[in-house]
């Protein structure tokens, strides 16, 4: 099983980075995909997930608005465009695969958004 994330990067304020996870090794199309994201000495907090089929989507409320979540079943790949980037968008964000008896996560990818 392999969650590859990539995209990560330094962007100022108010720009964009879209992050991407390769997946591999399970079957994709049947998971909750989810992003998170973990700044230094925080918690690690969801910012949005997509379920199986694309149809069901959700962000956390410092996402909403600039955040879009999107998956190709077809290319087993999970994205995430982010716009309107903030300083406090700055964390590693990991990609995280749900299924009913497993969870795999991805190394992760560093954003890191300057002002």
């Amino acid at each position: 099983v392999q969650l590859v994330e990539s995209g990560g990067g330094l962007v100022q304020a108010g720009g964009s980075l879209r992050l991407s996870c390769a997946a591999s090794g399970f079957m994709f199309r049947s998971a909750v995909m989810r992003w998170y994201r973990q700044a230094p000495g925080k918690a690690r907090e969801l910012v949005a997930s997509i379920n199986s089929a694309g149809g069901n989507i959700n962000y956390a409320d410092s996402a909403k608005g600039r955040f879009t979540i999107s998956r190709d079943n077809a290319k087993n790949t999970v994205l995430l465009q982010m716009n309107n980037l903030k300083p406090e968008d700055t964390a590693k964000y990991y990609c995280n695969a749900a299924m009913v008896m497993y969870s795999y996560w991805g190394q992760g990818t560093q954003v890191i958004v300057v002002s």
